[in-house]
């Protein structure tokens, strides 16, 4: 234990004043008792800031150490923040429900490493966004004319409008394809991979594109149609998207993919009723069809992930 007169003893070692008696009075073994003696009144230890074993009290001190100082009968740990006055980082603990919920939303947007198709297709359809927004009328509907996936298009550069057609959002960023296009391509990406997921809207979007121009064709060959129909201004993302929707509801769970069928064919058979777009209308439900008919392969691309 540890002498009550260290009690305030500072880390370092004060000076001490000269002692007022003179040599004479304190001669031999008497004086140096009488040395000690004025040390320990004045409550100053030899061994404080050294570090031999022999220390404060018998409690051996090693700088930057765990072990206790013991001064003044309070114990310090040297070199951390409790040493120091000051207290540590604490820890905040986050809610496994709460940690599960972010896990979850975070899953919901698409990013570079774990969706870069969906991460790269939707930061160009950002910027083309950006461009229909700022450029005048007049440019984008050239633009737009020159993207066209009609028949009169179709039959001279199938390839080069085909492509085009998928650069721009019809609405534009705020339409509720491009929230769709993010969650569906997301979702669908992460369950059965990049390729997959690619070719499902892919190939919904030529394949639906194809099936509601090609009966124009015809229809105009036929004399049903006027010659304008060849010029239909026809582009966007949607077809693509409704393609995605119907093989991503094939992946979840039997009340919510039924669910999500029904509001979009509802939705879809609403419109095409109506004869708001037609053509539009009925490519929407071939594409969705066109999804639903590749379940096997994503739900083979769905188990491969799963195990692996």
């Amino acid at each position: 234990m540890t002498s009550p007169l260290l009690d305030g003893v500072p880390r370092q070692r004060p000076r001490t004043e000269p002692s007022a008696a003179p040599p004479e009075a304190v001669p031999g073994a008497a004086g140096a008792a009488g040395a000690a003696g004025v040390r320990e009144a004045l409550g100053v230890s030899e061994a404080v800031g050294s570090r031999e074993a022999d220390g404060i009290g018998g409690v051996p001190e090693a700088a930057g150490s765990h072990e206790a100082v013991g001064i003044g009968g309070v114990a310090e740990t040297a070199g951390t923040p409790e040493a120091m006055g000051t207290a540590g980082p604490v820890a905040v603990a986050v809610p496994d429900g709460l940690r599960r919920c972010r896990q979850r939303l975070a899953r919901l947007l698409p990013t570079p490493a774990a969706t870069p198709f969906t991460f790269a297709y939707g930061t160009l359809l950002l910027v083309t966004s950006a461009v229909a927004r700022y450029a005048g009328p007049a440019v984008m509907d050239a633009v737009y004319r020159g993207s066209s996936t009609d028949v009169a298009h179709l039959v001279r550069t199938p390839l080069p409008v085909l492509a085009g057609s998928a650069l721009w959002i019809a609405g534009g960023i705020a339409s509720p394809y491009s929230l769709c296009f993010l969650l569906v391509l997301t979702g669908l990406e992460r369950r059965t991979g990049t390729l997959r997921a690619a070719c499902v809207f892919l190939y919904g979007h030529v394949l639906a594109t194809l099936a509601t121009e090609v009966p124009v064709g015809l229809a105009v060959l036929a004399g049903r149609l006027p010659d304008s129909s060849l010029h239909r201004l026809d582009y966007g993302i949607s077809f693509g998207v409704a393609a995605s929707l119907g093989a991503l509801a094939g992946l979840l769970r039997p009340w919510a993919r039924w669910s999500v069928l029904a509001v979009f064919v509802g939705a879809a058979l609403s419109d095409l009723l109506t004869l708001a777009d037609p053509m539009t209308s009925a490519g929407h439900l071939i594409a969705v069809t066109l999804g639903v008919a590749a379940w096997p392969a994503v739900r083979r691309g769905s188990a491969r992930r799963a195990e692996g």
